[in-house]
């Protein structure tokens, strides 16, 4: 992910993906840094969220951890999903890969929301249960790019079908794993 977000770095409007994207870089205000916002942000989001998931560093800095738990939270919910919703309004792949990313995008914010609200109101269960859906659809940013290799290496299937398949790929998987879990979890 450092590599693919470095490709971004100095700020330019015909790089890496942002090629196939001139339409709305050219057409639709705010585009180009709202997209830039989602990518500088993502890379953040998912270094800290590595660092909550940690039970042994939960205990051994608990100040740490509420600390950058705060700067996953306040970044998801102002920064990384509302450009994720404004940016997958324009995705590729038509518009079954546009609902896929306007769904995560609003169920990463929502599952965020209720992580913290949770904490908030000292329900640890469902603060560890939401965040760990949060971090999921998070973690979708490198799930994508797996499948999307997966997939071109045994099928090479056309860019849009492609494109219309890792949408759902990418983070549906992860939402059902952490279910699983958490399921697991409870009748324990």
């Amino acid at each position: 992910m450092i590599k693919i977000t470095w490709q971004y770095i100095p700020f330019r409007n015909d790089v890496a993906f942002l090629q196939i994207k001139q339409t709305e870089v050219n057409q639709i205000p705010f585009y180009y840094p709202i997209f830039y916002t989602h990518v500088y942000t993502a890379i953040f989001v998912l270094l800290a969220g590595f660092f909550q998931l940690s039970p042994s560093f939960l205990k051994k800095f608990p100040v740490a951890h509420r600390n950058i738990g705060k700067f996953y939270v306040f970044v998801v919910l102002f920064l990384s999903a509302p450009s994720g919703l404004f940016i997958g309004l324009f995705a590729n792949g038509g518009l079954y890969a546009k609902m896929s990313f306007v769904t995560l995008s609003i169920l990463w914010f929502y599952f965020t929301l209720k992580g913290f609200t949770s904490i908030k109101n000292k329900n640890i269960a469902q603060h560890k249960a939401f965040m760990l859906r949060s971090f999921a659809l998070t973690f979708s940013a490198i799930t994508l790019r797996f499948w999307k290799v997966i997939l071109v290496y045994l099928f090479h299937p056309a860019p849009m079908d492609l494109y219309q398949i890792i949408a759902w790929l990418g983070w549906i998987p992860n939402l059902l794993i952490i279910e699983y879990y958490l399921y697991n979890q409870l009748k324990k």
